[in-house]
C-alpha cells in the first residue's frame, strides 16, 4: 500500500503545484493585454524562481523525480513571467538589479554546497535546510497583506484560485514528505496550509464584492 499511496501523492503534488504556478498565467495575460506591469508584483516571480531552482538542486541530489519534474516546470514558468515582466516594465534597471542580486546569491549557494561541502549526506541536509527556510519565508511573507485585509475588511487583493491550489499543494507536499520521512519537505509546507486556511476564513468573513474591480497584489 505504501508505494501506491506514494505514487498517488506524487501525482497530487505535481498536479496541485503546477496549478498553483499556473495562476501566474492570469498576470501574463494581463501584461500582454495592457502592455504594462501595473498592479503586478515582480518579487513573487523572482523569489519563486529561486525557490524552484533550489528545490530542483535538492531533487537531483536526492534522486527524487517528483521534486525534479515539478520544480523544473515551475522554474521554466517563473523565468517566463520574469522575462515578460522585464519586457513591459518601465523600470528595467531596477528589475535587472533585483534579478542579478538574487542570482548572485543563488550562485554563491551553489558554489558553497558543491565546492565546500563534499560529503553528500551533509550537503543534502544543509541544502534541505536552506530550501525549507526559504519556503517558510515565502509562505509567511503574505501575512502583511492578511493584516491589511482585516483592517480594510476587503479580500479584493487576494486570489481565491491561488488560495485553493496553495492549500492543496501544501497539504500534498506535507503528506509526501511525511511518507518519505523527509522533514525538509514536510515541515516548510505546513505554513502554506496555515496561511491558506486563514485566507479561506477571510474570504468567508469578508466576501469579495463582485461589483468592484479585482486587483491582484499577490502573485
Amino acid at each position: 500500500m505504501g508505494p501506491a499511496v506514494l505514487q498517488l501523492l506524487s501525482v497530487a503534488c505535481l498536479a496541485f503545484t503546477l496549478g498553483m504556478f499556473g495562476t501566474g498565467l492570469s498576470d501574463l495575460r494581463q501584461m500582454f493585454a495592457t502592455q504594462s506591469v501595473e498592479n503586478i508584483q515582480f518579487l513573487p516571480f523572482l523569489t519563486t524562481d529561486v525557490n524552484n531552482l533550489s528545490w530542483l538542486s535538492y531533487g537531483f541530489l536526492k534522486g527524487d523525480w517528483t521534486l525534479i519534474l515539478v520544480n523544473a516546470i515551475g522554474a521554466t514558468l517563473q523565468t517566463l513571467y520574469i522575462l515578460v515582466y522585464f519586457y513591459f516594465s518601465p523600470e528595467k534597471c531596477a528589475v535587472l538589479l533585483k534579478t542579478t542580486g538574487l542570482l548572485a546569491v543563488l550562485l554563491l549557494g551553489y558554489c558553497y554546497f558543491n565546492l565546500l561541502v563534499p560529503d553528500v549526506p551533509t550537503r543534502l541536509a544543509r541544502l534541505g535546510l536552506f530550501c525549507s527556510l526559504f519556503t517558510i519565508t515565502m509562505y509567511l511573507s503574505p501575512l502583511v497583506d492578511l493584516a491589511k485585509i482585516v483592517r480594510t475588511r476587503s479580500t479584493q487583493c487576494i486570489s481565491f484560485p491561488l488560495t485553493v491550489t496553495t492549500f492543496l499543494a501544501s497539504a500534498s507536499w506535507t503528506l509526501y514528505g511525511l511518507l518519505l520521512q523527509d522533514l525538509y519537505i514536510a515541515i516548510p509546507n505546513v505554513p502554506g496550509i496555515v496561511t491558506s486556511t486563514v485566507r479561506f476564513w477571510l474570504f468567508w468573513r469578508f466576501p469579495p464584492d463582485p461589483n468592484r474591480p479585482y486587483k491582484l497584489l499577490q502573485a
